[in-house]
């Protein structure tokens, strides 16, 4: 991998993720490519040509159901081989894959397939029994596929694929072709797509190969908690790796669990791992520990990480925990890590080789050195977006001349060094994910009971921040924790268990501009100070 200095980026004019993550390390034998772990401890391997094989069987299978280029194909799956059979099957035919998060609630996954007018979708019994109480809201979808075996309205995957043709001419795709809708939760209004080309891997390589100290490295074998819906767990992981040949660990629990997550590491040679910040405070908090996790290469992002959990990192795995930054629309863009300038705490790292990242005004343009303003990055970028799906509007919104916006506040240093310093809106972090309000708020004026609802992140150690809910009741219900817990689990079962209000607060009114905002600021708890 060149140095900083010397890097350049070199995209072809003609470019295909899934010929480059499978077909093309297929041709030289069936190397490892997935190492799947289920909840019993099965272990199943997979081959790059078991990958091709399968690919191709299901890109034939939705070929002859209709499915044209251009089109979306959903998959509603937790870390098992068919999520990136899928993937590896929607890029080479010319599809746009959807990945969909399995705690998804009826409510969110009905409005990300109705707004990227999915033609198919592929999941497991749990899904499957999601989309079918949806389904005749969801015009546009004509296939339902089920990895789990023939369910009511869906079928079966497994059989459907084991009928059709494992040779499959990948699509002559352009490096600028639409390849992946990924939603993103936004403060105002529902969630939206960001809708990358696929050069988006290409973009990512950078971002990872420099966190992961000069990845690859003989040996290396990737594994990450978070899940492939994510563009963490799949363009910061599973493809990036495949793009090298190096092998991945396919495992996600329903509930991250330190000692497990240890054990699992030991047990299947895990090397590399790119873990979110909440997870390495649990595991620290645990005080877990395994001799048989021999790291070489740990990777954090989503919040910023204090000099207390970077020592605990050195002390625990004899490693430094690499940082980075970006987000969904223009992913990996700023960290620390092998061949760039020495991880400083409290500071997330310089910019990427290949990026350009800037702090400007308002009015788009570049700040000086230690003045405070919006963390943005300079299109073209490879990494970067085509934009949000059938949302020009918020498209345009995103940019500042040639700028797009993070909608984080940071500083730059003389040294090149940026440091977060707060969100411009009220986007919640918490446990990694990044959880919009205004979803929330919506799902909660559903409630019989509910008026108003305002949503806010409240400081918490572990979690970085959760989410809180500020209610005012419509007349003749009163406040109780039977309430309060009905409202949570009026989110939690339709929207995602990671969304829904861990604090849930009663008020007679909610504080207002004149013109009817949520002053938010006054209802969150100011963090604690040392």
């Amino acid at each position: 991998m060149p140095g900083p200095a010397d890097f350049r980026w070199s995209i072809p004019e003609r470019f295909n993720i899934g010929v480059d993550v499978a077909d093309r390390h297929a041709a030289r034998g069936n190397d490892t490519a997935l190492i799947e772990v289920d909840a019993s401890g099965k272990v199943t391997t997979f081959g790059f040509r078991d990958v091709v094989r399968l690919a191709n069987r299901l890109a034939n299978l939705l070929r002859a159901e209709g499915i044209e280029r251009g089109d979306r194909v959903a998959v509603l799956l937790p870390q098992r081989h068919e999520t990136a059979i899928v993937h590896v099957a929607a890029y080479k035919a010319g599809f746009v894959a959807v990945p969909l998060f399995t705690l998804f609630g009826e409510e969110a996954l009905e409005f990300r397939l109705q707004n990227g007018e999915a033609r198919a979708i592929v999941t497991d019994a749990e899904g499957a029994a999601k989309i079918g109480r949806l389904r005749d809201r969801l015009p546009a979808l004509k296939l339902v596929l089920c990895a789990d075996g023939p369910a009511d309205g869906a079928v079966d995957l497994h059989a459907a694929v084991e009928r059709a043709s494992d040779r499959f001419e990948a699509v002559d795709t352009d490096a600028e072709e639409p390849a992946v809708l990924i939603y993103t939760s936004g403060t105002t209004g529902q969630p939206k797509g960001a809708l990358h080309a696929h050069r988006v891997l290409l973009g990512h390589l950078p971002g990872v190969e420099y966190p992961h100290d000069n990845f690859p490295q003989p040996g290396d074998r990737f594994w990450t908690p978070a899940d492939w819906a994510w563009i963490g767990g799949l363009y910061d992981v599973l493809l990036p790796a495949w793009h090298h040949g190096v092998a991945v660990v396919a495992y996600r629990a329903r509930k991250f669990v330190p000692g497990e997550a240890l054990d699992l590491m030991a047990r299947q040679g895990v090397r590399n791992v790119f873990m979110p910040p909440t997870a390495l405070k649990l595991l620290r908090a645990s005080g877990a520990r395994n001799p048989g996790v021999r790291l070489r290469s740990l990777a954090s992002g989503g919040e910023s990480l204090g000099e207390d959990l970077i020592e605990w990192g050195r002390e625990t795995f004899g490693l430094t925990i690499n940082e980075f930054y970006g987000q969904t629309e223009c992913n990996l863009v700023v960290g620390n890590g092998g061949g760039l300038p020495p991880v400083r705490p409290g500071w997330t790292g310089t910019a990427i080789p290949g990026h350009r990242v800037g702090i400007i005004d308002e009015e788009g343009r570049e700040l000086p050195a230690g003045e405070m303003g919006s963390i943005a990055y300079r299109r073209p970028d490879p990494v970067m977006f085509l934009g949000y799906f059938a949302n020009q509007a918020a498209t345009a919104a995103k940019f500042r001349g040639d700028w797009m916006v993070s909608g984080d506040l940071g500083v730059r240093d003389d040294a090149g060094y940026f440091r977060f310093v707060g969100r411009d809106d009220d986007l919640i972090t918490s446990g990694g994910y990044r959880i919009g309000p205004a979803e929330i708020e919506t799902c909660l004026l559903r409630h019989p009971a509910v008026a108003l609802a305002a949503v806010v992140g409240e400081p918490d150690p572990i979690r970085t921040e959760v989410v809180k809910a500020v209610i005012v009741l419509k007349p003749g219900h009163a406040g109780s924790p039977a309430l309060a817990a009905e409202l949570q689990e009026h989110v939690r079962s339709r929207l995602a268990a990671y969304e829904y209000p861990r604090i849930v607060e009663f008020v007679a009114e909610l504080p207002l501009t004149a013109t009817g905002k949520i002053i938010r600021r006054a209802l969150r708890k100011a963090p604690a100070t040392k």
